[in-house]
């Protein structure tokens, strides 16, 4: 039988999961949100 304690306590997660957290949370992408407040803001300008 698995003892999950046993198993929990050995866990570590993986490099490469952390890496790609890390370019995920760090990216600075434009959404749509970005994109419509942008045109919001050329609209009220002109």
């Amino acid at each position: 039988m698995i003892n999950f304690e046993e198993e929990i306590e050995k866990f570590q997660p993986s490099p490469e999961i952390e890496q790609a957290e890390d370019v995920i949370y760090n990216n600075d992408l434009t959404d749509i949100s970005d994109i419509l407040k942008e045109l919001i803001k050329d609209k009220s300008q002109n």
